[in-house]
């Protein structure tokens, strides 16, 4: 759902910066030195694959990534021209389609490559497994699939860094292994890629002639001692009601928190049918009347409860579980919440529902 305001919004919503997005998208390319194929897979990480693909097109990317077929037909359907690669490994039975809507497949098996190249002129690219040991031809299996392999329409190669985030060694090893198994074929495809978010942020030497930004330009970090994103953004719910506790009561199903002093508790209308974790019960935190509280008992399917303590809250008052509320006060970062919640950042991402409407700010 793309809106322009949360005010009619009663229960909660997603407040997304587009402009924030297209500046991390920006940063990446300056970082790398070289052309954009953002990942808008898995509807742009939850963000919304449409209104993502349409401001990035500010900047003119080389094309969009996507998981599935009927992910790139979408962005066809709303008015996409650019490149679209499929990475999700395409079968036999979905050709038609993607020739249909001009989409470029991700092979990786040469029963695939032999079956796409003899019914259509379209471009494809290669998957070369470099040891993440997913999908892909192996690195050490190119030479013998050259053969196959010696066809104009092998538009590209890639390959997935599966540790990029560590500063370890096997980013390198596995950089060599796509280099030598390139260097292999009969002619070197137009485009190299292989950079994800946290290569990409590294600098030229994983750039080649694409990089790959997902979680970087929804506002994830990279990982440590890598450029930071600006926060895209804004997880936030409406206060629904209000409890006062005496000391002894407690909160939620299960009785898991007890309040130890008078205090007072809000609830909020989000729950983990919306995304939020049922493992943040006690361990998450939330931004209500500009400061930092505790979520309390357990995260239940349409609410979530809060220890307010005294503050000034009424029903109807917005509480913010990502992002910052106001210019004055902390952040609650999608990296804090994600470790609270004990999942990855784009896990976190992807996990909030369609009943939660993206409003573009």
């Amino acid at each position: 759902m793309n809106v322009s305001s949360s005010g009619r919004y009663s229960r909660a919503w997603i407040a997304i910066d587009l402009a924030a997005l297209v500046e991390n998208a920006r940063t990446a390319a300056r970082i790398a030195g070289t052309r954009l194929l953002p990942m808008v897979k898995a509807n742009a990480y939850g963000i919304g694959a449409v209104a993502v693909s349409r401001a990035l097109e500010s900047i003119e990317p080389w094309g969009y990534g996507v998981a599935t077929v009927e992910e790139g037909a979408e962005l066809r359907a709303s008015g996409i021209s650019r490149s679209v690669v499929v990475f999700m490994p395409v079968q036999p039975s979905q050709f038609a389609d993607c020739e249909r809507f001009h989409l470029t497949p991700a092979l990786g098996d040469v029963a695939a490559i032999r079956a796409w190249t003899a019914r259509s002129p379209q471009p494809f690219h290669l998957e070369i497994d470099t040891g993440m040991g997913r999908s892909g031809l192996r690195w050490d299996e190119i030479a013998s699939a050259r053969s196959v392999l010696d066809t104009a329409a092998l538009e590209g190669c890639y390959t997935q860094f599966y540790s990029a985030d560590r500063a370890d060694s096997t980013i390198d090893v596995q950089l060599e292994r796509f280099m030598q198994s390139v260097g292999g074929l009969a002619r070197r495809p137009q485009l190299l890629h292989v950079a994800n978010s946290a290569a990409a942020v590294r600098g030229r030497r994983y750039a080649l002639d694409l990089i790959r930004p997902g979680v970087f330009l929804y506002g994830g970090s990279p990982g440590p001692g890598l450029e930071m994103p600006r926060a895209v953004i804004r997880l936030e719910a409406r206060v629904v009601a209000l409890r006062d506790l005496s000391a002894g009561e407690s909160v939620s199903y299960g009785a898991l928190w007890t309040a130890r002093a008078p205090t007072r508790v809000a609830t909020l209308g989000i729950g983990y049918a919306d995304g939020v974790r049922r493992s943040l019960s006690g361990r998450g935190v939330a931004l209500v009347a500009g400061r930092r509280c505790p979520l309390v008992g357990a995260v239940t399917m349409d609410m979530t409860m809060v220890d307010i303590g005294d503050l000034p809250v009424a029903v109807g008052d917005t509480a913010t579980l990502i992002g910052r509320a106001d210019a004055g006060d902390a952040a609650i970062t999608l990296d804090e919440y994600a470790s609270a919640a004990d999942v990855l950042q784009r896990e976190a991402l992807t996990s909030f529902g369609s009943r939660l409407p993206r409003v573009y700010d």
